[in-house]
């Protein structure tokens, strides 16, 4: 089995291109800027030996990292600064997320780590074990 034959296709992944999801509905999401969330992604993969999750890179601008957690994962845990969190009730705003197609054109956004049947979200504790 390749790892193109385990990534699972949530029905909040868009078919092509890319489309905005509200956070705290489908997941929730952690936000890390440019090279500390590359970082940040690169050791979440490695902790999880390839299988981390959801991980959405912004291409262009800040280059934003969003780890996208089960919803209702944000609220119950303290985050350090930098980690911006979306999805938690502490919040008043309403927050979208672009989330890319697994496939094809999608930019400015792609995926830095897909979703799979045994990962189809981050897990918090593995996210805060590596910030």
């Amino acid at each position: 089995m390749t790892m193109t034959d385990s990534i699972h296709r949530p029905d909040w992944i868009p078919a092509s291109g890319h489309q905005l999801r509200l956070t705290g509905v489908h997941f929730d999401a952690v936000r890390i800027e440019g090279v500390r969330g590359e970082r940040v992604a690169t050791r979440l993969i490695e902790a999880a030996d390839g299988d981390a999750g959801p991980v959405v890179c912004e291409a262009a601008g800040f280059r934003w990292m969003y780890f996208l957690l089960a919803p209702g994962e944000v609220r119950r845990h303290n985050w350090p600064l930098g980690a911006q969190q979306f999805g938690g009730r502490r919040t008043r705003s309403v927050t979208y997320i672009g989330i890319p197609a697994l496939d094809g054109n999608t930019w400015p956004l792609r995926w830095y780590s897909e979703p799979t049947v045994t990962a189809p979200f981050v897990e918090a504790g593995r996210l805060l074990a590596v910030l």
